[in-house]
């Protein structure tokens, strides 16, 4: 996963958790504009997410932060 990638995840999660509380959920679509105007980078979220840890539609936003941190 790419650093900048990796580094919005944690900067997402961060202000979910901080809004919400710790038990937010998210899926890897909250790390993107509801533009998709950067279909590579979206892909090598869902591959992480979906096919590399097969992870829910909704996880944890704490969960995913310390996957990546």
């Amino acid at each position: 996963m790419r650093e900048s990638l990796r580094q919005k995840i944690i900067e997402v999660c961060d202000k979910k958790v901080a809004a919400k509380g710790p038990d937010v959920g998210l899926s890897f679509y909250a790390f993107f504009s509801n533009k998709n105007d950067d279909p590579e980078l979206l892909m090598e979220a869902a591959t992480w997410w979906i096919e590399i840890h097969e992870l829910d539609h909704f996880e944890k936003a704490v969960k995913i932060k310390g996957m990546v941190a």
